[in-house]
């Protein structure tokens, strides 16, 4: 259980840099904060001498506490040797190749990176970006987290722009700001990869796309646009659309309810390959074949892909290369030069999960 000061600490913290008060404006007395909390005014002063010391509030004699502007220190800093990279899942089978070769570009020119993970949610992401901008590193590598909601970050993006801090996004980007970025065509691959399985005669595909992230806004655009492009009927298909915090248990019975419908799916195109290893495994588990019975495709091409039973078609995502433009692009930027956006077009590998069907 928190101690009494430190719950008044990291409540007062989290409120003070998520903007709940203006720069100057004066803190509760601590009566109001004794209240509040419920703690001593041992408690409180403690509380409130942390919250000194770490620069975000300042006291004016005989007046009380006020707000600091307390983010005034995050200005550009060539002389550091740190680059921040705030991920949303540092260690799934996406990142761990984008972190080497990042480091790989960075670390012969004596950078160090320093690693943040945001499990998708905005909240940390502030976190994360106010302790690197604290530390005041050289430049920061972002992925957005759910980038398909409005910036929930917007003033700390702002600060960075207005400060000229070197930064990339990676994956998604917000499009309310002008950094550059490194990201994939979501949308025309989706629309490839579906365009391939409406050749192969499947008609009733069951699409199933994480849509807190763009990635997943736009693959799921561009399966319906294969469908309207290739003029087959829309209505043959489904789609699940679900949260980047929901367990597979919760897409689990939606897809139940497809597989055990009057016209179950002929083939299920998954948003990442990580989810397809899930949903082969659910399918073998209940005796469907693959692809005999149901066609399965997913999106990254996981180093595991090409050696499931079956293989797994899906869209080769260029980690190797992102990792190295990430590393060369930021350089670029404390170096004040300009990277310009890159935008990866991955390439289908067609292996053993899909059928053609008859006609």
């Amino acid at each position: 259980m928190k101690s009494d000061y430190i719950n008044v600490v990291e409540t007062l913290k989290n409120e003070i840099t998520f903007g709940n008060y203006e720069v100057n404006q004066k803190l509760p007395t601590e009566d109001e904060l004794m209240h509040r909390f419920k703690v001593t005014r041992y408690a409180v002063r403690k509380a409130l001498t942390e919250l000194q010391n770490e620069h975000l509030i300042y006291k004016v004699q005989g007046s009380g506490m006020y707000i600091q502007d307390w983010n005034k220190k995050w200005q550009a800093n060539p002389q550091s040797k740190t680059i921040g990279l705030i991920c949303t899942h540092i260690a799934d089978y996406i990142f761990p190749k984008i972190i080497a070769q990042i480091d790989s570009e960075i670390e012969p020119q004596g950078y160090s990176l320093l690693l943040a993970n945001t499990h998708n949610y905005p909240q940390t992401e502030r976190s994360s970006l106010i302790k690197m901008l604290d530390s005041q590193v050289a430049g920061l590598i972002v992925e957005p987290s759910e980038s398909a909601k409005p910036c929930q970050n917007a003033d700390i993006y702002r600060r960075i722009a207005k400060s000229k801090i070197p930064l990339l996004f990676i994956n998604a980007e917000y499009p309310e700001f002008n950094f550059p970025a490194i990201v994939n065509s979501d949308r025309e691959s989706e629309n490839e990869l579906t365009t391939y399985l409406l050749q192969q005669n499947h008609r009733r595909i069951l699409g199933i796309f994480q849509t807190d992230d763009l990635q997943g806004v736009e693959r799921m655009k561009g399966f319906i646009a294969a469908y309207q492009e290739n003029n087959v009927n829309l209505a043959s298909s489904n789609l699940i659309m679900y949260s980047s915090h929901d367990p597979f248990s919760v897409i689990s019975k939606k897809i139940d309810m497809y597989l055990n419908g009057p016209e179950p799916p002929t083939a299920i195109a998954c948003y990442h390959d990580e989810l397809a290893v899930l949903v082969i495994d659910k399918l073998k588990k209940l005796k469907i074949k693959i692809p005999q019975d149901i066609s399965v495709v997913g999106f990254d091409n996981y180093d595991s892909s090409a050696y499931l039973n079956p293989s797994l078609t899906t869209m080769n995502y260029q980690r190797t290369s992102v990792g190295q433009e990430a590393g060369k692009g930021i350089l670029a930027l404390i170096n004040g030069k300009k990277f310009t956006s890159v935008v990866h077009h991955p390439e289908m590998k067609l292996r053993d999960s899909v059928a053609t069907l008859k006609q």
